[in-house]
């Protein structure tokens, strides 16, 4: 026996028209927010006039809002969980990048220096919430803008938009160029040396980590290529260089758990007594001569880099887990050497970014 299977028609114009009349009726009656939460072509067509408007083209600058307008302005971001696209994922990090301005910032010794400065600033995002509102991000940090910061402050500035967003993690970064006066080898003269810093304040399961970034700039005078050429000198009175170039370690370390007393200048002072070999700033004939036995006393690998760094962290009881990123521009080669030590967990990592090591490439 054959049974007829329904036939779905096609609504006519009339149908239509009769749930579009519908619709009208019932946003007649809600207010704004109701409108604006429905799916956006829909609230488009509430709030669209029977007939395409003449625009005006000038801009109003005598127009003034008040509280009435502004709730009846879209905000996609905080829709339902309807509007969200892909899956309906938890995402780690999503905020804002490189957003500037500057910042006055506590030093170990003398007054604070106003540097710019660029901010990370990250949320976490539930799966079933479609976005965040970015600027709150920023508005939450500028509330600190005026302090003199320290990770203290930063904890603050945290607090504000963890707050403000409604998320469980976040995360702020702040890099800036540190400069320090630095005096020649032997002329006495002085000049001012900058270090890429970053300074990171994490939170995850309500487990807060302060975290200092540092980029080491120093000279790497191969130990292999130095004794090669004074073999040439000593078996065949042959004038020969070894190889040299600089090279850039960056130095993560994480603050151990009740200790805040570390500085910035106190990780550059440590990265000097590992690898002594910074490159130099101001420099006469006499400082150029110096650095070339300063060299000459202190050859390296890159893997020996990496370890003399280490053992000088290690000692350090304000530091937690670390990694160092070591890399050789090498003059010999026309390919850099490079290097990672991790200690601990926060830094340990199977996969590291493609780009990783041409980010250490440091210009004068």
């Amino acid at each position: 026996m054959n049974t007829a299977k329904p036939v779905k028609q096609r609504p006519d114009h009339a149908a239509a028209q009769a749930a579009l009349e519908t619709l009208r009726a019932w946003a007649a009656q809600a207010d704004a927010a109701e409108v604006a939460a429905m799916e956006p072509a829909v609230a488009r067509v509430l709030a669209a006039e029977p007939e395409y408007p003449s625009f005006k083209r000038d801009y109003p600058a005598d127009f003034q809002i008040d509280g009435a307008y502004k709730a009846s302005l879209p905000d996609l971001q905080n829709g339902p969980s309807s509007l969200i696209k892909g899956s309906k994922q938890h995402i780690q990090h999503v905020g804002i990048s490189n957003f500037r301005l500057p910042v006055r910032f506590k030093m170990r010794e003398g007054d604070p220096l106003t540097l710019e400065t660029s901010v990370t600033g990250t949320v976490s995002l539930e799966a079933e919430k479609k976005g965040i509102n970015m600027s709150r991000i920023m508005r939450s940090f500028y509330k600190h803008a005026q302090s003199t910061f320290s990770f203290e402050v930063i904890e603050a500035a945290l607090d504000d938009y963890i707050t403000d967003l409604e998320s469980f993690d976040a995360r702020i970064q702040l890099r800036f160029s540190l400069p320090m006066k630095i005096s020649s080898l032997r002329s006495g003269l002085e000049g001012y040396q900058y270090y890429d810093v970053a300074l990171e304040l994490v939170e995850v399961a309500g487990v807060r980590q302060r975290i200092i970034h540092l980029d080491y700039v120093y000279s790497s005078t191969c130990p292999c290529s130095l004794e090669l050429s004074e073999h040439a000198r000593a078996t065949r009175n042959q004038l020969a260089t070894p190889h040299s170039q600089r090279s850039v370690a960056r130095i993560s370390v994480l603050l151990a758990q009740g200790q805040d007393d570390l500085w910035v200048e106190d990780l550059i002072e440590a990265c000097r007594r590992a690898v002594p070999t910074e490159t130099q700033v101001m420099v006469k004939r006499e400082d150029e001569q110096a650095f070339a036995e300063l060299n000459a006393a202190n050859p390296i690998f890159v893997e020996d880099a990496a370890r003399l760094f280490c053992e000088q962290l290690s000692a350090d009881p304000r530091i937690g887990d670390f990694r160092i990123v070591a890399s050789h521009q090498e003059s010999l080669h026309s390919h850099d050497a490079v290097s990672i030590l991790t200690q601990g967990p926060m830094f340990a990592q199977a996969s590291i970014d493609p780009k990783l090591f041409n980010t250490l490439f440091h210009i004068g």
